[in-house]
């Protein structure tokens, strides 16, 4: 591929992000519905429409930081072209659908994070990469679960004291009502920190060709493309993602499931508002482990979360290597 292409082809690549976008959604879907459908507080097809509901207008709450750093902070804007974008979306979709088919809840973030590493460092070595903002990235895969763990530990403490003194069925029924609305928040948040990573890499193919103009900005037609994209791989749900989530780590109540989708909704919109992309697959997990190691340590599937970890540690090499590798085989093809 030129640095400057065709316009039926920068269609086709910007149709290639949308549907990473929509993997990501079918991918990540479990984030947003784990809990709630793990608590039988709503049916699964129910869940989904809730949640792909608070994805799309997402958009509404939150600006464009995140964006921002995907489009211009993980790697230099100035060495970006279609065959760095296209290597990228490669290497983040092949990594979603494997992972999607073993049932393995990988950062579609980091995915796409790798991705763009990868290519980039293909086509002008280090030297390509923003390590500001690859640093804070790699840092968020620490921070973001550690932080939903403690925040959904501290919430389930708090909470079982303001409620040591009503029943187990009143608490039950209580947080059945409230579950809605952490539910919906963490929905919030994912659509929030989620779509804008489409959003940037969209942003800058464009900008790399000339179509913004001479500074970097993200147009309202890919915001809204990007959310509804998300939106729509979020309706059609992740069900083997879901299991894994929503039973196999740890098993949850729906005061529980509030605790966590709290602690994670709360690290998500502290990210987004920081311009950080972090991984809701990271941050619910460690919220669901905290809740769960609340209870008690035996509590938790550790053998199963250990997996996960192993799944998050090599996301980044690994779509960094499939991104490389698409990018070499595309400049020998052209």
């Amino acid at each position: 591929m030129d640095a400057t292409i065709a316009f039926p082809l920068l269609v086709g690549l910007v149709a290639v992000a949308l549907f990473f976008d929509f993997l990501n959604g079918l991918h990540d879907a479990a984030n947003s519905i784990a809990t709630i459908v793990s608590t039988r507080v709503l049916r699964p097809h129910y869940a989904v429409l809730w949640a792909a509901f608070f994805n799309f207008i997402a958009f509404l709450f939150f600006g464009l930081h995140v964006a921002e750093t995907v489009g211009k902070g993980i790697i230099d804007a100035s060495i970006v072209t279609p065959a760095v974008i296209f290597a990228a979306l490669v290497g983040a979709i092949v990594w979603n659908i494997v992972t999607w088919v073993a049932g393995i809840p990988s950062s579609s973030s980091h995915a796409l994070i790798g991705g763009l590493v990868g290519a980039g460092v293909a086509k002008a070595g280090l030297g390509a990469i923003v390590w500001s903002g690859l640093g804070k990235t790699v840092a968020a895969i620490v921070l973001s679960p550690a932080t939903g763990f403690v925040l959904a530990l501290v919430l389930i403490l708090i909470v079982s004291w303001l409620f040591v003194r009503q029943t187990p069925f009143a608490v039950d029924n209580s947080f059945r009502v409230l579950q809605f609305f952490s539910a919906s928040l963490y929905s919030l948040g994912h659509g929030g920190n989620d779509a804008q990573k489409t959003m940037g890499i969209i942003a800058v193919l464009l900008f790399s060709q000339g179509a913004l103009g001479p500074t970097f900005h993200v147009p309202l037609w890919v915001v809204l493309t990007c959310q509804s994209a998300l939106a729509l791989g979020t309706l059609l749900g992740g069900w083997r993602i879901v299991h894994t989530m929503g039973s196999k780590i740890t098993r949850l109540n729906p005061m529980q499931g509030f605790c966590a989708e709290s602690g994670g909704a709360i690290t998500l919109f502290a990210a987004t508002w920081l311009g950080v992309p972090v991984s809701t697959t990271h941050t619910i997990t460690g919220a669901i482990i905290g809740v769960g190691a609340a209870r008690r340590v035996s509590a938790v599937r550790w053998g199963i979360a250990g997996n996960i970890v192993v799944a998050w540690v090599i996301t980044l090499p690994a779509t960094a290597a499939i991104s490389a590798l698409t990018y070499l085989a595309t400049r020998l093809a052209g």
